[in-house]
């Protein structure tokens, strides 16, 4: 296969300088979390310190229809091309996605690569991303937990299909790190033993089951109190020692999602995440107006120039931001930056993958206006180890600055079986 021919002289430095890519891998690894894909994109660059090297990348859900787009149609453009052309990569390949929306699969297809090319770069200079990036501006990155467990996200035994639906992951049981279960049912004693942990902040979605049994376009006092529950009994047994917030995964309508922000005053959460679906920016805008408490908006915007509007008119006091959703390193930087100029704090996003963690770090540690990194320490404990070749520490409250070079983290190289069925590879000719 063949690269398609430059479309102007910005773009044909990609093919003239440089390492050459010289393969695209991807596995779905069904048997740990069905919703991630990964990818590895081999080079000719040889070995550093006897490694050889090849970019790590990942992104999440609907795996399969991005592993399509990345092989049958962005390989043309990637295969023989210069691993180093990071913009001009993102660019060429954001431009042809856009005529039919780029903001599907296609943007997640380039999120994966744009890892990759970054954990290339950093591979070859022998740097960690964020120095890259121009960082440090911190010694270390502040996290805090989503309570989540450890099937949310991971495959569910007894489900074929092993994917779940976003916003409807598993409810959990009693045990070990089932924090989904426990935020529910013993919200005080998990908020004490992530306050023993070091954790100061922990966000919680116990609208969830409100919704799948109630809907969105109405809730009554009922449901807020049964919602309400878990945040009010940690505020009365930890009192503000624990910051809080509140993930409505984008179930409600305008007014069940002001009922539901007029009864948050009372626990004055850090933010609310996501009550309201972001379809509207006008929407967004009005519910941050009238809801009295602060607003997060969100990992689900994927387009910057949505970002660029939510700023524009006030929409939201804290930005949310997915690497893997929204175009990669790169674009999570841009927008970060573009969040900066309106002194609106940032948070990444993390309930998806190990590299979408990874990436946020590096952001993290280069841009000043970032505040929280999303951890899930369910994920980190019990997936995440199936995927990476290091652990993921968290320490007070904190994670320390990834010190490798690159994405400063590999995908297990046992991942990559060629005898799986969801495992591709496509090569220069």
């Amino acid at each position: 296969m063949s690269p398609s021919p430059a479309s102007s002289p910005l773009q044909e430095h990609a093919y003239r300088r440089g390492p050459r890519i010289t393969a695209i891998e991807r596995v779905v690894p069904d048997h740990v979390m069905p919703g991630l894909l990964l990818i590895r994109i081999h080079t000719d660059a040889g070995t550093v310190d006897g490694v050889p090297v090849i970019g790590h990348g990942e992104t999440y859900y609907a795996p399969h229809g991005v592993a399509s787009v990345l092989h049958d149609w962005m390989a043309r453009r990637l295969l023989g091309a210069d691993a180093l052309a990071i913009e001009s990569h993102w660019r060429f390949l954001y431009e042809r996605c856009t005529a039919f929306g780029g903001t599907g699969a296609e943007l997640r297809a380039i999120s994966a690569i744009d890892l990759a090319l970054w954990d290339i770069l950093g591979q070859l200079t022998k740097q960690p991303i964020w120095r890259l990036l121009g960082g440090p501006v911190r010694d270390r990155i502040p996290v805090y937990n989503s309570s989540g467990g450890p099937l949310y996200g991971g495959r569910k035994p007894g489900d074929a299909s092993g994917q779940g639906w976003p916003g409807h992951g598993d409810g959990g049981k009693p045990g070990p790190l089932e924090d989904n279960w426990k935020s529910l049912n013993e919200p005080a004693e998990l908020a004490q033993e992530l306050y023993e942990a070091g954790y100061r902040a922990m966000k919680l979605w116990s609208f969830d089951g409100v919704y799948q049994q109630s809907g969105g376009l109405r809730v009554s006092w009922e449901d807020i109190d049964r919602g309400m529950a878990p945040f009010r009994t940690i505020r009365e047994k930890l009192g503000h020692k624990m910051e809080l917030m509140f993930d409505g995964h984008g179930f409600f309508a305008l007014p069940a999602a002001l009922r539901i922000a007029e009864a948050f005053r009372e626990i004055q959460p850090l933010w609310l995440e996501d009550v309201i679906r972001p379809d509207s920016v006008e929407t967004i805008v009005e519910f941050r107006q009238r809801a009295g408490v602060p607003i997060a908006v969100s990992e689900m915007l994927v387009s910057r120039d949505v970002y660029r509007q939510v700023l524009n008119q006030r929409g939201a006091d804290y930005v949310m931001i997915d690497p893997t959703w929204v175009g990669g390193v790169s674009e999570t930087r841009r927008i970060a930056e573009l969040a900066q100029i309106y002194n609106v704090p940032v948070l990444m996003h993390d309930c998806t993958g190990p590299l979408t963690l990874f990436s946020g770090l590096h952001v993290s540690a280069s841009v000043p206006g970032v505040t929280y990194q999303e951890t899930v320490r369910a994920h980190i404990a019990s997936l995440y180890p199936r995927l990476i070749d290091d652990k993921v520490v968290v320490q007070d409250g904190h994670i320390a600055l990834p010190e490798r070079p690159g994405l400063g983290v590999r995908l297990l190289e046992e991942l990559f079986d060629t005898n799986h069925p969801q495992y591709r590879i496509t090569r220069v000719p």
